[in-house]
């Protein structure tokens, strides 16, 4: 990375934060718009959420890689280490940081947005073994595409190609596709269509890193050298910082 850290983490913070403000957001709208069919609420919830974050990758990839997410930050350092690429130790401790922390605040905004108390709670209760195991197939299903788009020379359709998997797999995964463990902690800030019971988010994180050791061990057999392209996820990084180039 030859982008200075902490303008990478200003970059994660803010991402993350408008990303779980985008879902939380888009739940509350869609629940006031569509009171009476939770079908089209789910559906306005995804389609929304899609848009946005294939545009967030579109602003904020160029800067950060656009990980939003700690298991897509985790692979990246896991997969990049033998190759030299990606992220090192402290960059990873410094995105899992931002991430968490973007993502409080993203649920916070938008619960003041919506003239909500900022920070209520979260009282739906999801914790069950299908849904342990939906997240376990959406978390593997999204490391996979990014790191073959990255490892394939595809990296600069990840705004798309990511946006429309989270999108698709709100509807194909009975947990309607969390796939990141800042969003599944920030979700429970707010008690609106959007959240999650703090009791449930431990279970889901855990099956997200299931989901993303299988990810990895898939790569592995699928993409060997998939480490190489670690500096590609998710929107390869093109600008060097001027502060860091030290030639005369």
């Amino acid at each position: 990375m030859t982008i200075a850290l902490r303008r990478r983490l200003l970059a994660e913070f803010t991402g993350t934060a408008l990303l779980v403000t985008a879902v939380v957001g888009s739940g509350i709208m869609a629940t006031t718009l569509s009171p009476d069919d939770v079908g089209l609420q789910l559906l306005e919830n995804s389609v929304a959420t899609a848009f946005a974050l294939g545009a967030l990758i579109l602003i904020f990839g160029p800067v950060s890689g656009a990980h939003l997410n700690p298991v897509v930050s985790m692979a990246d350092w896991f997969l990049g280490r033998r190759a030299g690429t990606g992220l090192t130790g402290r960059d990873l401790a410094g995105y899992t940081t931002a991430q968490i922390l973007g993502a409080i605040g993203g649920s916070i905004l938008a619960n003041l947005m919506f003239d909500l108390a900022a920070v209520d709670f979260s009282g739906k209760d999801r914790a069950a073994g299908h849904l342990w195991l939906g997240e376990i197939v959406a978390t593997t299903g999204l490391i996979l595409l990014i790191f073959a788009l990255a490892r394939s020379g595809r990296a600069p359709v990840a705004p798309a190609a990511v946006g429309a998997y989270i999108g698709a797999a709100y509807w194909f995964t009975s947990s309607t596709s969390f796939a990141n463990p800042a969003v599944t902690i920030g979700r429970a800030f707010t008690d609106t269509f959007a959240g999650i019971a703090p009791g449930s988010v431990p279970g889901f994180v855990i099956a997200q890193l299931v989901g993303l050791a299988l990810g990895i061990c898939l790569l592995a057999a699928l993409y060997p050298d998939a480490g190489k392209a670690a500096d590609q996820v998710v929107v390869p990084s093109g600008e060097r910082d001027p502060a860091l180039d030290h030639r005369g």
